[in-house]
């Protein structure tokens, strides 16, 4: 029989992959261990206050008391359910803030915007100092865009400088880049936080950001190459979601406004472009907004509800565990929806189990107790 000599021959395969093993670590360094929020919230910078937050959750059980009934039969009658949003609603209504200068806030004049800036840096260090701040939150500024990048770069610098203030980034902030185009603006985000964390003595590394996936150009570059996995690594390891911006995407591509929505088979092929171009990476996939919002009288807040139910329960069939939320009336079925996914299918246990599966429910019960939808003794914790 031959001697196959397979120490010499690892040895050598060794070698020969070398490379590509540290290619594989540095691109796909895997999950990141932070806990992903449910939902990011956008609110015009105008309209933004220290007790925002606070106010969100409480205008959000108002109209969860004032329509109760119609509430509770779009969740099937679960009235447990129906407990555990109010308890979230009152204990901690938002996972995730933004405070929107671009499209939410439009375009001013610039001693407008800047009195603006400096009243949002002013509330939001007074709503961390009195911890009614959430876990995680930001700004989204104008694009680097040629018309718009001296006005975003303007926000974003002042921002920064009123809210750190000579200290050190809060934890948890991160800021939103949108309607990117091309890698070169990644890289050119990468260089202005650079050039901002040196200047105002920010430990290197602490700026981070969101790129927001809104138009064609991140999906399908002029040479046919899916640009939105070049951007991610052309971020240095700064980029933290991809969020898909639904309504400019839609709107680039021609979709008429009645039919521009997060189930549009246009949005479906961008974020299954983004799904694969983050899978491994630790960047985070945030699905859109829908702006059928639940308000008006009975009939309007049904018809926001559902169609809000039903596209975050769509987002979270897909893999996609975040979304935008516009409106304080969409936290309740941005919560019920969240916590029926991951109740429902806790005791399912009919499915082959193979490694692949195992770790797909490891991770599926993480993101269940860490979004509160299970209790440490449903995942065997207690």
């Amino acid at each position: 029989m031959v001697e196959l000599e397979l120490g010499r021959l690892t040895g050598e395969l060794d070698a020969r992959l070398a490379g590509a093993d540290a290619d594989l670590a540095r691109h796909y360094p895997g999950p990141r261990a932070a806990r992903q929020p449910v939902h990011t919230v956008y609110v015009p910078a105008d309209r933004f206050a220290a007790d925002t937050v606070g106010r969100y959750g409480a205008l959000a059980l108002d109209l969860l008391g004032e329509h109760e009934a119609v509430f509770l039969e779009l969740v099937g009658g679960d009235r447990d359910l129906v407990a555990r949003v109010r308890s979230r609603l009152a204990d901690r209504p938002v996972d995730d803030l933004r405070i929107d200068f671009e499209d939410g806030y439009g375009t001013r004049p610039d001693d407008e915007e800047d009195a603006a800036v400096a009243d949002a840096a002013q509330a939001l260090r007074a709503a961390i100092r009195e911890g009614s701040a959430p876990e995680s939150f930001g700004i989204r500024f104008k694009s680097l865009e040629q018309p718009t990048r001296h006005r975003g770069l303007r926000t974003l610098a002042t921002f920064v400088a009123l809210l750190t203030d000579g200290g050190p980034l809060p934890p948890g902030f991160v800021v939103t880049l949108p309607k990117v185009t091309s890698v070169d603006q990644v890289d050119a985000m990468v260089h202005a936080v650079v050039h901002l964390e040196t200047v105002l003595g920010l430990e290197a590394g602490s700026l981070r950001f969101e790129i927001q996936v809104e138009t064609p150009q991140s999906i399908l570059g002029p040479d046919g190459t899916a640009l939105v996995a070049r951007m991610i690594q052309a971020a240095d390891g700064r980029c933290t979601g991809l969020h898909y911006g639904t309504y400019d995407y839609s709107a680039f591509l021609g979709v008429a406004g009645p039919y521009q929505s997060l189930d549009h088979p246009a949005a479906d092929h961008a974020k299954a472009v983004m799904q694969a171009a983050a899978a491994g990476t630790g960047v985070w996939l945030s699905d859109g907004s829908t702006n059928v919002l639940p308000v008006g009288g009975a009939d309007g807040v049904r018809r926001g509800w559902e169609t809000h139910l039903r596209l975050v329960r769509r987002s979270l069939e897909r893999g996609f565990y975040q979304g935008w939320d516009l409106h304080p009336g969409q936290l309740p079925t941005r919560y019920a929806a969240t916590f029926a996914f991951y109740r429902e299918r806790i005791d399912r246990s009919s499915v082959l189990e193979e490694p692949a599966t195992d770790r797909a429910l490891a991770d599926f019960i993480r993101r269940g107790r860490d979004c509160g939808a299970l209790d440490p003794v449903e995942t065997g914790e207690g």
